[in-house]
């Protein structure tokens, strides 16, 4: 019996043991994903994590979803649309920097993620990477172009500056011109440095070329700082307006031995704001004496030519010899040739009367001449008088034997003969007795037009 019982309950399913009973509330899913996300915000409020940038998408709403990774680990980014205006990197993937934000999490996907606030590269190297792959897409576009470049007036009257207004830098450009060549200095005055600075930068640079009177030359100038200083002067929006410039730009930001995006893209490159005045005019006292050394060089020019003409035309006069001499000869040429051509006129004179002479000889008297055409008209008026009755009498005589013989050949005297003429009913003459027929009727004329009908039979 015990045996079987133990069997029994050996055999029955294992019951669970009894739960631990707590006083903790039971939550939904939502509720421990909301907690977990507060409890994160709340420890994690604000951090800076430097990484790579990976899988970088802007969303077509302009929010961007991102990654950060290191060698051994990979955060979510986001950064709403605000945000992504306002950075001062432009995210690109494998950019390497520092983002600033707070930790929080995506409760419908249970991952937490890192919300980006602001947004740097890490380091002079990332920098100087972005620069690079920046300038290559610029310089691909064209905006560097040698064939781009336009020459710097020699003397501009009017020079406009893009530079901080409170600096150094626009006083020393503004000096080193009134010390060169003093002319009209327009001051556009813009931040170099902050948030922003190339929005002025560029609309700096554009509204000197809206102006109704523009400057002949433009100095876009900063002093010297670290690269990150320098990073207005890089940005595509001052490098593409200092391109389309219509203006000659001289850029001199930073010392010699800086280099910015907008000096590839400037016409001329100045290495310091001073060397960008020394550039854009020339030097007053440097002119002044060019010029008094060129009108000395001139005068002696135009007396070094004044002597050489003068020698020529002594050579000239020398060898032309005495112009009373020259004129003695055309003298003389010229009264042997008066007394050629009046000889020649004479003997053309002389040709022409003999000539009208004999013309003279054989012109007749117009009263003569009708004489003898009358005597010509009279003689040969008789002789047609004579002829007319000839002429005429033959045409009659042939005349007259034609109409005898049109007479006895013509029907009628045949008719007169005792003969008769038979025609058909359509007045046609039969010639042959073997067209007529029993019942035709005839016509049969006879002398003196007389017309009998018959009917054969």
């Amino acid at each position: 019996m015990t045996d079987d019982l133990f069997s029994i309950a050996d055999k029955a399913p294992q019951q669970a043991k009894p739960q631990h009973r707590t006083n903790a509330p039971e939550m939904s899913v939502s509720d421990l994903a909301m907690s977990l996300k507060r409890a994160i915000e709340d420890s994690f409020g604000r951090v800076r994590v430097r990484g790579e940038l990976s899988r970088v998408k802007i969303h077509s709403s302009g929010h961007m979803y991102s990654d950060i990774k290191d060698e051994n680990a990979v955060i979510n980014a986001v950064c709403w649309r605000g945000q992504v205006a306002k950075l001062s990197v432009r995210p690109e993937e494998g950019l390497d920097v520092i983002c600033t934000g707070k930790i929080t999490t995506y409760p419908a996907r249970s991952n937490y993620q890192l919300m980006i606030e602001s947004m740097e590269l890490a380091g002079e190297g990332a920098l100087l990477k972005m620069l690079e792959e920046r300038k290559r897409k610029l310089a691909a576009e064209g905006l560097f172009a040698p064939e781009r470049k336009k020459a710097l007036p020699f003397m501009p009257k009017k020079i406009g500056v893009v530079t901080s207004e409170t600096g150094a830098v626009f006083h020393d450009i503004l000096h080193r011109i009134r010390d060169r060549f003093p002319c009209h200095v327009v001051l556009w005055p813009v931040a170099v440095q902050g948030k922003g600075v190339e929005t002025q930068i560029a609309n700096a640079i554009r509204g000197f070329n809206m102006m109704a009177e523009k400057p002949d030359v433009m100095i876009v100038a900063r002093g010297g700082g670290s690269l990150e200083d320098l990073m207005a002067f890089n940005e595509e929006v001052v490098v593409r307006a200092t391109a389309e410039s219509q203006i000659p730009i001289i850029s001199a930001v930073g010392h010699e031995t800086d280099t910015t995006l907008i000096d590839y893209a400037s016409d001329r490159r100045a290495p310091t704001p001073t060397g960008a005045a020394e550039m854009a005019v020339p030097e007053r006292m440097s002119l002044m004496a060019q010029i008094e050394d060129d009108g000395i060089r001139l005068k002696k020019s135009v007396r070094r030519l004044l002597v050489e003409a003068k020698t020529r035309l002594d050579t000239r006069v020398a060898q032309l010899g005495h112009p009373a001499q020259l004129l003695d000869t055309k003298t003389q040429k010229l009264d042997h040739l008066g007394e050629t051509l009046s000889r020649v006129y004479e003997r053309f004179i002389s040709r022409k009367q003999n000539r009208l002479v004999e013309l003279s000889a054989n012109i007749r008297h117009p009263k003569d001449l009708v004489a003898e055409k009358q005597r010509y008209l009279e003689t040969n008026a008789q002789r047609l008088a004579g002829q007319g009755q000839k002429i005429c009498d033959k045409p009659k005589q042939n005349l007259a034997y034609l109409g005898r013989m049109l007479h006895s050949l013509s029907f009628k005297a045949t008719l007169d003969r005792g003969f008769a003429v038979v025609r058909d009913e359509n007045n046609k003459p039969i010639t042959d007795p073997n067209l007529i027929h029993a019942g035709h009727e005839l016509h049969i004329e006879y002398k003196d037009s007389k017309i009998v009908k018959a009917r054969a039979e």
